[in-house]
């Protein structure tokens, strides 16, 4: 007789189960009308203007080069010369500033009325231009003698926030940098 109440509650579970298992959901129907919209409220006062999108970045007007001879001496007299140098100042780099912005220098090639510029370091068949940093001082070094007076800008951009830019810049191109900082010519 045991049994009896163990066959019911068998019986009534597995007919519950059933029950549950045979249904389906039907089909979805088709979306309803859109509500009505809204109240618009009335537009906002302009917000006071921010200020200029060069941020903290330390930039320099075009600087004048004179190019000066890297010898090798014996005495007084020159036996080689190595390459060509000129010594940039740059006042607002220190060390606290070397080790924390991102360091450009651009070079114009032609005139201030046609301009041809390049970042460097630049290379253009045996020709090499790079730029060495030091607190306070920029030195650009040449394999081969540039023609004096083509000048130089440099930027120094400070870190600030990590990865906020939507569109990465090219640094190479320097419309593009100019653009992005809204720096003047």
């Amino acid at each position: 007789m045991k049994t009896k109440p163990f066959l019911t509650v068998f019986t009534s579970l597995l007919v519950v189960t059933l029950i549950f298992t045979q249904c389906k959901k039907g089909d979805t129907g088709p979306a309803g009308p859109a509500g009505p919209a809204g109240p618009g409220g009335a537009a906002g006062a302009a917000g006071p203007a921010g200020p200029a999108g060069t941020a903290n970045v330390i930039y320099s007007d075009w600087i004048p080069t004179t190019w000066k001879p890297d010898t090798v001496k014996q005495g007084s007299v020159v036996i080689d010369t190595l390459g060509w140098y000129v010594d940039i100042n740059a006042p607002k780099l220190d060390t606290s500033i070397l080790n924390r912005v991102e360091l450009k220098v651009y070079f114009n090639l032609n005139t201030t009325s046609s301009p041809f510029v390049v970042p460097l370091p630049y290379t253009d068949g045996g020709l090499f231009i790079n730029a060495y940093f030091f607190p306070q001082t920029i030195e650009l070094y040449a394999n081969l003698r540039i023609i004096d007076g083509l000048p130089v800008r440099y930027i120094l951009i400070p870190s600030g926030t990590h990865a906020r830019m939507a569109k990465p810049i090219n640094w190479k191109d320097y419309n593009e940098v100019k653009a992005y900082f809204g720096l003047p010519d």
